[in-house]
């Protein structure tokens, strides 16, 4: 059972628990983006298992009138036990996903990890016509050159700062520095790309800037923040007519998630603090 604090972040430890909640977003306006809960398996049973699970969810998906899609992590699929074993569980949910237009997040985790996944979304975003996204992530050094080429790949960019503590020799570690490179980044996109642009950020001043980014350039974009997180804010930009889309983690790993969560970073501990709290 999962405890009152972790349920602020947590749908529920089933999918029927994820897709009730995404129901309840709908009827504020919010689109959902369900996570199952769960990473790094060194063993290809657990990571069949859960492309299973993610093939199971989408047809859920696909079968209901909610406004819903999914976000997986390769790690979760079998990237640790092979990169073949990645690609094929991620071709069969994404296979499965376009099948009942489900829309597919590939979740982007430590830098080792970018090439592998981004060659992935590059194939599958041409051979469905953009059902995919990826995330890319502003404190990394080679997000450019990255954004530069995804840009002439179908489907949607999720930019994010970044919360993986990686090497200096990659990425950079000062948080102003991290900010003033995902406004520039932002700003590309909002020039290069013709749509889907999903800005991932909780911070004021990133909303802000997107906002005034597409006054001036008329790009689309969409904003996701976490399940429990700076929530009336969603319902605010919503109000503002801004696409609005809840990343929405669920199952029975919920610690470890939430654990992490708190403690990746300074500003992530206090993101939790202020939404259990309200301060």
């Amino acid at each position: 059972m999962i405890p009152p604090i972790a349920n602020n972040f947590v749908a529920g430890e089933t999918a029927d628990d994820a897709l009730s909640h995404v129901e309840s977003l709908n009827r504020d306006g919010i689109c959902g983006i369900l996570n199952l809960l769960g990473e790094h398996y060194s063993v290809r049973q657990g990571a069949d298992e859960d492309a299973a699970a993610y093939v199971s969810l989408v047809e859920q998906l696909g079968a209901s009138d909610l406004d819903g899609c999914i976000s997986v992590k390769p790690s979760q699929i079998g990237l640790d036990v092979g990169d073949d074993v990645f690609r094929e569980n991620l071709d069969r949910i994404v296979a499965a996903a376009a099948a009942d237009d489900v829309f597919v997040w590939v979740d982007m985790e430590d830098y080792t990890t970018t090439d592998v996944t981004l060659d992935a979304v590059d194939d599958l975003g041409h051979q469905t016509d953009g059902n995919v996204g990826v995330c890319v992530q502003a404190n990394l050094k080679r997000t450019p050159d990255d954004l530069e080429r995804l840009a002439d790949v179908p489907g949607k960019v999720r930019l994010v700062k970044g919360a993986y503590n990686e090497p200096a020799s990659v990425a950079y570690k000062k948080k102003a520095k991290v900010d003033e490179v995902y406004k520039e980044l932002l700003e590309y996109m909002f020039t290069e790309f013709d749509d889907g642009i999903a800005v991932g950020s909780h911070d004021p001043s990133m909303l802000s800037h997107a906002r005034d980014l597409h006054g001036q350039y008329g790009t689309p974009y969409e904003v996701q923040m976490l399940m429990g997180v700076r929530e009336d804010a969603q319902r605010d930009l919503v109000a503002d007519d801004v696409e609005m889309w809840q990343y929405v983690p669920y199952g029975d790993k919920w610690f470890q998630y939430f654990y992490r969560r708190v403690r990746e970073r300074k500003e992530n501990a206090l993101f939790a603090l202020r939404a259990v709290t309200g301060i």
